[in-house]
């Protein structure tokens, strides 16, 4: 049964900040439109791309474009930086999780990987790997 604690071996390291919240929609086009009309600054994608993601203070709103659409089990994700994205996915294998995602490095500028809570919420743990990357989220 995983714990509260982490394992002695388990890397330092320093859950930060939410980043984001990301909804799934399946019609990127209208969602867009709408966050737009609304005076939401776009940063990176557009009808064209599977995610488009959305200035919000210091974070990110993002939408992601789905075919699979149920309104219930699609609500999106939530995305929370840490110090060290290997270290936390290491952390959650160590306490018997098992991730969805490997940690990756995204072309939007962040390493990041994706695990469900055990009610069935996304989570993404994330770091920016760097600002001045061509389409990095700063």
């Amino acid at each position: 049964m995983p714990s509260d604690q982490p394992a002695d071996n388990t890397p330092a390291l320093t859950i930060e900040s939410i980043s984001a919240v990301t909804l799934f929609t399946p019609d990127i086009a209208a969602s867009i439109g709408f966050y737009r009309s609304l005076g939401f600054e776009k940063l990176y994608g557009g009808e064209g791309e599977p995610l488009t993601s959305f200035r919000v203070g210091t974070g990110f709103l993002n939408l992601i474009h789905t075919v699979e659409w149920d309104r219930v089990k699609s609500w999106g994700r939530t995305i929370i930086y840490v110090s060290d994205v290997d270290a936390m996915f290491k952390r959650c294998i160590d306490n018997g999780w098992t991730p969805s995602t490997e940690p990756t490095d995204a072309a939007w500028g962040e390493r990041y990987f994706h695990i469900s809570d055990p009610a069935g919420h996304e989570i993404s743990f994330a770091r920016p790997i760097s600002s001045d990357r061509p389409n990095a989220i700063p």
